[in-house]
C-alpha cells in the first residue's frame, strides 16, 4: 500500500441512499376523499436513538415539545453494517482501462472489492394511516431488489456501474399501550442491503505500440527447438491516438531471410 487516493465510495453510496426517499409525500383527506393537504417528510440522516430519545423527551409535556421541536411524520437512515462478500470477488486481475483526458495514457483499475452495506430507513408518525401511506410507496419497488446506475469514478463519467438495493426486512413498533397522556409514536423500520464496490488507486500504464512473437518448432522429444520466424506489429500510421482509425502492420522475418 501506499500513495493517496479516494473515490469517496462511502460517501456516495449514502447519497444514493438518500436520494430514493427524499422525495416522499402524504395527503391528508377529509371523509368524503377529498384532499385536505399534502405533506413532504423530511429525510435526516441520522441514528434511531437520537430520534427516539427526542420523542421520548416530547412525552413530558407541552413545554418540552416546543423546546425540542420534532413534528411527525419524518423519517431517517443510517449505515447499520459493513461486511466483505465474497460470493461477489470476481478475479482480482480483471480491470477496466480507460485514456487520460490530460495525457492521454492509458488509465487501469483494477476490479473492486465487494462489500455489502447495511442501512435502515426509520419512517416515524403519529397515526397508522401515515405511516402506512410512506410504507406502501416503498415496497411495491422492491421485489425484492432495486437496482441504481452510478459514476464509481467522477474523472471518468463513461464508466457506468449498477449497484443493488435489497430489501431484507420491514419491523414495526407502536408504543400505543403507554399512558394516555403520552403521544403516540409509530415506527416502521426498513433493512436494505446495497451491494457496493470499492476500488483501489488509478495506475497509469503506457500504450503498447509494438508486438513481436517469435515462432520456433520444437526438433527433440527433450525440447530443442529451431528458429522459424519473427512476427512485428505495429499500428498504422505508428503515432495514431487510441480513439483514432487505424490498421496494423505485420512484418515476418524467417530464417531464410536472416
Amino acid at each position: 500500500m501506499g500513495g493517496h487516493f479516494y473515490h469517496k465510495r462511502m460517501r456516495t453510496c449514502v447519497a444514493l441512499f438518500g436520494s430514493m426517499f427524499n422525495d416522499m409525500h402524504i395527503l391528508r383527506t377529509a371523509a368524503d376523499g377529498k384532499v385536505l393537504s399534502q405533506v413532504k417528510l423530511p429525510l435526516t440522516y441520522a441514528p434511531r436513538r437520537n430520534f427516539i430519545s427526542r420523542l421520548e423527551e416530547m412525552s413530558k409535556g407541552e413545554q418540552s415539545e416546543r423546546k425540542v421541536a420534532l413534528k411527525l411524520p419524518r423519517m431517517s437512515f443510517e449505515v447499520s453494517s459493513i461486511s466483505y462478500d465474497s460470493a461477489r470477488q470476481l478475479p482480482k486481475v480483471n480491470q477496466v482501462s480507460v485514456e487520460s483526458k490530460i495525457s492521454g495514457n492509458r488509465q487501469d483499475v483494477f476490479c473492486g472489492v465487494p462489500y455489502k452495506i447495511g442501512f435502515e430507513l426509520n419512517i416515524y408518525a403519529k397515526s397508522q394511516d401515515d405511516a402506512l401511506q410512506v410504507v406502501e410507496q416503498i415496497l411495491p419497488y422492491f421485489a425484492p431488489q432495486y437496482s441504481l446506475s452510478v459514476k464509481p469514478f467522477s474523472d471518468y463519467p463513461e464508466i457506468k456501474e449498477d449497484i443493488p438495493v435489497t430489501l431484507t426486512g420491514v419491523n414495526f413498533s407502536d408504543d400505543f399501550e403507554g399512558p394516555v397522556e403520552q403521544r403516540r409514536t409509530i415506527i416502521y423500520t426498513l433493512s436494505f442491503d446495497m451491494n457496493a464496490n470499492f476500488y483501489g488507486p488509478i495506475k497509469t500504464g503506457t500504450e503498447i505500440r509494438e508486438v513481436n512473437t517469435e515462432l520456433n518448432a520444437i526438433v527433440s522429444d527433450i525440447g530443442d527447438t529451431d528458429f522459424l520466424s519473427n512476427v512485428r506489429v505495429t499500428p498504422d500510421p505508428i503515432d495514431v491516438n487510441s480513439n483514432g482509425d487505424f490498421g496494423f502492420n505485420i512484418e515476418i522475418t524467417d530464417d531464410r531471410q536472416s
